[in-house]
C-alpha cells in the first residue's frame, strides 16, 4: 500500500498457459528465438494475457510460436513454481493437419517421435515435466489437474 495516497499494489503470480501438441504420435517442440533461454527447446506457451480464456490464450500461443491452429482435448497439468512466481496450465492438444511453421519467437518448429526429442536442449522443467505427463497417461481422456511430479525439484530429467 502507498503510504501517501494508499494506493493498494498487488503482485500476483503469472499465469502460463500452453500445450503438448501431437500430430500422429510425434510431438511439436519450438526452438526459442528469444531469452531466456533462447536456442533451446519447448513447448508453444506464454504467459496469459488480460481477459483471455486460458484455452484461449494456450491456442493464440500456437499460432504465434508455431503458427499452427490447435484443437485442445483437456486439461493436461497445472504446474505451481513458487519460485518464479509463475502458475502454468498445460494443455493437451492435437493438430488436425501437418501445416505449422516458426513463429517470429522460435527458430524453427519441428514434430519429434518420442525417442528423439531432444532432452538435453529443453528450455525448461516445467516442459519436460509436462511432456513426462503426457507420457504417462497416454491416450486417456480424463485429465487431473496435478503440482509438481513428487521427486522434482525444478531438474532435467535424466536423458533419453
Amino acid at each position: 500500500m502507498c503510504g501517501d495516497c494508499g494506493h493498494v499494489h498487488y503482485t500476483n503470480p503469472k499465469i502460463v498457459v500452453g500445450s503438448v501438441v501431437t500430430y500422429r504420435n510425434r510431438i511439436l517442440l519450438c526452438r526459442r528465438a528469444i531469452e531466456p533461454r533462447k536456442g533451446f527447446w519447448t513447448l508453444p506457451a506464454g504467459y496469459l494475457e488480460e481477459n483471455e480464456t486460458p484455452e484461449d490464450g494456450a491456442r493464440r500461443e500456437a499460432r504465434e510460436e508455431a503458427e499452427c491452429d490447435i484443437v485442445l482435448e483437456g486439461l493436461l497439468a497445472v504446474y505451481s513454481i513458487p519460485r518464479i512466481s509463475q502458475v502454468q496450465l498445460m494443455y493437451k492438444a492435437r493438430l488436425d493437419t501437418e501445416q505449422f511453421g516458426a513463429g517470429a519467437e522460435s527458430l524453427e518448429v519441428k514434430l519429434f517421435d518420442w525417442d528423439d526429442i531432444p532432452w538435453t536442449e529443453i528450455a525448461f522443467p516445467s516442459a519436460a515435466w509436462a511432456l513426462e505427463h503426457y507420457r504417462e497417461i497416454g491416450e486417456r481422456k480424463v485429465f487431473a489437474p496435478f503440482s509438481n511430479p513428487p521427486g522434482q525439484n525444478g531438474n532435467f530429467p535424466a536423458p533419453r
